[in-house]
């Protein structure tokens, strides 16, 4: 084990309050921004670590308190952040380690229930002050994701998520010359609809999500933040999509609102829009089609 690897076992040691002895370590896939590992020693205790550059540091603050706050709604399996700092010149975080080999259709229906459960949890805060936004700005993927607190959902989503997506992609090129109608268009696509302030994954698709060798639905690698909840509902369906039995799980412990199928196409745009900004190519044109049919 180099330094860095001691740094983190160290960190490891003082957070369980227990050392590692004799450190197994492999690669594991980790998306497309951080490099993943399982550590395991001679206890046979298990750790999933994520690295990335020593700036993105805060990126990993975020990702453990979002995964914090989910937590609080004990509604649904989420790896326990351990702790997280910079070491050399990697910045890490250290997660409790969940084997996620299960399978099958009861399993997803328990992820729709449970994830519907996690929305309907409020905390103190929330129940004393609704509002939409989150203490602290966190990345969906590798693109900033601003949540400074605000009381309408409608202007919300529009200045803190569409807004600030379509100022990103103009800056990288993009040629949207609806952005503007879009935006003025958003008060009247959520004419009616007055969400109470969910806890929200943020990035919820099939690679977010995966059931435990025991069973139990997990997710994980948040872009946490308090908002609508039909915006992870409509994430689900981007990208693979989640199998039928999920929907149903959902919609029995708390059913959609009517118009949900016009405006998953809006809060959708949101994450095509910075698959555009992130990745370019083909994401513009699916763009321009969603906003096409919106306006």
């Amino acid at each position: 084990m180099g330094t860095m690897w001691d740094v983190i076992a160290g960190a490891i040691a003082q957070t369980t309050g227990q050392e590692l002895g004799n450190v197994e370590r492999r690669s594991v896939g980790g998306g497309c921004i951080n490099q993943a590992y399982r550590l395991q020693d001679s206890t046979r205790r298990a750790f999933f670590v994520k690295l990335n550059r020593a700036e993105r540091l805060g990126m990993f603050e975020a990702e453990a308190l979002g995964l914090r706050e989910m937590r609080q709604a004990g509604a649904i399996a989420i790896p326990t952040p351990l702790c997280w700092g910079v070491a050399e010149s990697s910045s890490y975080i250290v997660l409790e380690w969940l084997d996620l080999a299960g399978r099958g259709p009861e399993a997803w229906e328990a992820m729709g229930r449970s994830l519907a459960a996690m929305h309907r949890w409020r905390n103190e805060d929330q129940q004393n002050n609704p509002r939409f936004g989150w203490d602290r700005d966190n990345t969906i993927g590798a693109t900033p994701q601003p949540n400074g607190w605000m009381g309408s959902w409608v202007e919300f989503f529009r200045d803190r998520r569409l807004g600030f997506q379509l100022k990103l992609a103009r800056r990288n090129g993009g040629n949207f010359p609806w952005g503007e109608s879009l935006l003025e268009a958003v008060p009247t696509l959520l004419a009616g609809h007055n969400p109470q302030p969910s806890i929200l994954h943020g990035d919820l698709w099939s690679g977010n999500a995966a059931i435990a060798s025991d069973g139990r639905p997990v997710i994980f690698d948040p872009a946490t933040y308090w908002g609508d909840r039909e915006a992870d509902l409509a994430m689900t369906e981007l990208f693979g999509g989640f199998p039928a039995r999920f929907y149903r799980g959902y919609n029995d412990e708390w059913a959609l609102d009517s118009g949900y199928d016009q405006r998953k196409t809006l809060y959708n745009l949101y994450h095509i829009l910075n698959h555009f900004n992130l990745f370019g190519g083909g994401y513009g044109s699916q763009a321009s089609a969603m906003a096409r049919s919106l306006l």
